[in-house]
């Protein structure tokens, strides 16, 4: 009997990718830890990696970072299919749709703050989207989108800053 050895060839940008991934999903989990005022007010910091990648690289790649983080840190938490992973998902699928577009307009709209806090209203909206279409199917749900977009303002402008501040350490920006 012989043993049949596979050979995966990675490419420097699967390797970036891994490193950037296995970041955001060490401040995912820290993050899970944190206290939060109310339920789905968190910081977001993973979502700094991903708007790093963007600038850094491409969306190819930050895309690629935000889902491999959705799973990863869902499945390490036990967490798979359940629904915080629908909302952080569909959250990230928001957000990630809403940085294709933005990010085709001219830069100089555009700074990480920018699009930090647009990323962050997407992906809370895309949150309440389906907290109203699955969960909670009560038009009382709209009362949250002040307290919620109040934390995804102040959430979006922090770490749009620290990707700000990454970025000009690395000479990104």
């Amino acid at each position: 009997m012989t043993r049949s050895i596979i050979k995966i060839k990675t490419t420097l940008l699967d390797h970036q990718i891994a490193q950037l991934s296995a970041i955001a999903i060490g401040l995912s989990l820290i993050e899970s830890v944190l206290p939060s005022p109310m339920p789905g007010v968190k910081p977001g910091i993973a979502n700094i990696i991903t708007l790093y990648a963007i600038y850094r690289f491409n969306f190819k790649t930050a895309m690629w970072v935000s889902i491999l983080r959705v799973f990863a840190t869902s499945l390490i938490l036990g967490q798979f299919l359940s629904p915080t992973f629908m909302l952080s998902l569909t959250g990230s699928m928001l957000s990630l749709l809403t940085l294709y577009f933005v990010i085709k307009l001219p830069s100089k709209f555009f700074s990480p703050v920018g699009l930090s806090v647009l990323s962050s209203f997407a992906h809370i909206a895309g949150q309440l989207m389906l907290v109203r279409l699955w969960l909670i199917p009560h038009a009382s749900i709209y009362y949250l989108i002040p307290i919620y977009s109040a934390a995804a303002l102040l959430f979006g402008c922090i770490n749009g800053w620290i990707t700000y501040q990454l970025l000009k350490q690395h000479n990104s920006i």
